[in-house]
């Protein structure tokens, strides 16, 4: 296959294990389900899918070198992620941790077809459940990982924060030492930490996104209490769960769906807050190659560290949250369900 990606280019895929996960049915649904959830359903986001996200890891694994091991499972990393993706989480109050989809991952895969098709390929599902195992695909926060640097070069353009050749750029800096992403010169990894803070600024943490996800956890909690949604409904497309909330004939939910729209704003309301929400907020602090160590741009450039140190401080919450409609649209106002 040669497969067309708007970061990576045409590359062609010839491994037959490959070709069939990304046909199978588990990583097709996918496509149906956005990076941004509700917020890319409202062309307020990147419209990119977890499908475009999860072949764009594994193009980015292979770009550098990994396994085909590590490229299967960078392509199967997110393939448990329900429908609105991280909206989930604040369904379930993980919005720091935002890890709906990893818990739910062994059990979501050994239902799937993809068991099936591995062990087709002589390979066993389990061997690829836990990413930690895959270095470069995965690291915890602040590293450079495949996973994290996909989703964020996926944004620049849209968030208009980078071109095409800035992005181009980016990429071709990245190297693998000792297993790990790191950035082979100071200055691609400044630029990298700064605007990965300006994004995480501009959409991953901004107070507008952050209240529409807590706005859309609202209505499909009422609407699941109430009977009119079930858990199943979860596991589908964003646009077939959000039909499944706007059908809902409930005074309550209706009135949660109604201000779910671009009009809608948020304000800082320490006094009357409709709710309360913390959220998680993200930052890199690129490791980068001087001669043969690697040394975390933070320890060259203290002033990036202090830089992060002050954006990380400023984003704690939890924030108060007031909600103000647009012209037509009933208010949600305080007191309402505290979170």
């Amino acid at each position: 296959m040669k497969y067309d990606d708007a970061m990576y280019g045409t590359v062609n895929i010839t491994e037959s294990v490959l070709l069939d996960l990304m046909a199978s049915n588990a990583m097709q649904r996918l496509k149906g389900v956005s990076q941004h959830g509700i917020t890319a359903l409202l062309g307020i986001t990147a419209p990119f899918s977890r499908f475009d996200h999860s072949v764009g890891a594994m193009l980015l694994v292979r770009h550098l070198g990994a396994s085909l091991e590590e490229q299967i499972a960078a392509l199967l990393h997110d393939v448990s992620h329900t429908a609105f993706s991280h909206v989930i989480d604040f369904v379930f109050n993980d919005r720091g941790g935002q890890s709906y989809h990893e818990d739910k991952m062994e059990w979501f895969v050994a239902a799937s077809d993809i068991p099936r098709i591995l062990n087709k390929h002589g390979k066993e599902w389990r061997d690829f459940a836990d990413e930690q195992n895959f270095r470069i695909l995965e690291q915890a926060s602040p590293a450079l990982c495949a996973d994290r640097l996909d989703y964020f070069i996926r944004d620049l353009e849209f968030l208009g924060l980078a071109t095409g050749s800035e992005i181009s750029a980016a990429i071709e800096s990245w190297v693998v030492v000792d297993g790990r992403i790191a950035v082979n010169n100071p200055d691609a990894a400044r630029w990298l930490a700064y605007t990965f803070i300006e994004a995480d600024r501009a959409s991953w943490s901004s107070f507008r996104e952050v209240g529409l996800y807590q706005l859309t956890a609202e209505a499909i909690k009422a609407a699941t209490q109430l009977g009119f949604v079930e858990e199943k409904d979860l596991w589908g497309t964003d646009e077939a769960l959000w039909e499944k909330l706007c059908s809902v004939d409930h005074v309550d939910v209706r009135r949660l769906i109604n201000l779910v729209t671009p009009g809608t704003r948020f304000t800082w309301d320490e006094e009357y807050p409709v709710f309360r929400v913390a959220t998680k907020v993200r930052s890199i602090d690129p490791p980068v190659k001087v001669g043969t160590t690697v040394i975390p741009l933070s320890e060259l450039d203290p002033a990036f560290g202090r830089y992060r140190e002050k954006y990380l401080a400023g984003k704690r919450g939890p924030w108060p949250m007031g909600v103000v409609s647009a012209p037509g649209i009933l208010a949600l106002t305080s007191p309402s369900p505290r979170t």
